[in-house]
């Protein structure tokens, strides 16, 4: 059973976010077909495949807007799922480059690290208070190109998801023969 605040929310979101999940699949399919973004193919493997990532995602509510009443300045959030449990699930993914090498790249890996776990609690706070939501019925997780990420989550009550960048290659590229 959903509580009243999470049922207001999930009105909310389909108000701005009307189109179906078929929809939303044949747009993520077509960022396979036409990878012009890193980062949206990371988000396309993510939503085809959340299932096996994040099993409690049940329906995808939002998709890169802002969950505050379109206040895009407070953030916005990649993704937010229903999950079975009737809980809000936010996911905030990250394409860090990890074949880039040398001390810049490695400072820039560490930055986006802790900037995508920033960023999803800073969101799960202000889904709280704005919604009026309990923090128990929000949940986070992360899911990024950098399997070092993996452990970070733990202390944070994050749970963490990757992928490798030459895996999800090979998955854009066997994506169509499979499907």
């Amino acid at each position: 059973m959903i509580a009243n605040d999470l049922h207001r929310f999930v009105y909310y979101c389909k108000k701005i976010q009307p189109q179906t999940q078929e929809d939303i699949q044949q747009f993520f399919e077509g960022v396979i077909v036409f990878p012009y973004d890193k980062e949206l193919l990371l988000q396309a493997y993510l939503f085809l495949n959340i299932k096996n990532l994040f099993p409690d995602c049940y329906e995808l509510l939002l998709f890169e807007k802002s969950p505050i009443a379109d206040y895009t300045d407070l953030g916005k959030c990649d993704f937010v799922y229903l999950t079975s449990r009737g809980n809000l699930f936010l996911i905030e993914t990250k394409f860090i480059d990890t074949e880039a090498t040398g001390a810049t790249e490695r400072k820039r890996r560490n930055k986006h690290r802790n900037k995508v776990f920033e960023q999803v609690i800073t969101l799960k706070n202000r889904f709280s208070e704005y919604w009026d939501i309990k923090l128990d019925q929000l949940e986070c997780g992360v899911f990024t190109t950098d399997s070092e990420v993996d452990w970070r989550g733990n202390d944070m009550n994050v749970i963490t998801r990757s992928i490798a960048i030459d895996q999800l290659e090979k998955w854009r590229k066997t994506y169509r023969r499979i499907n």
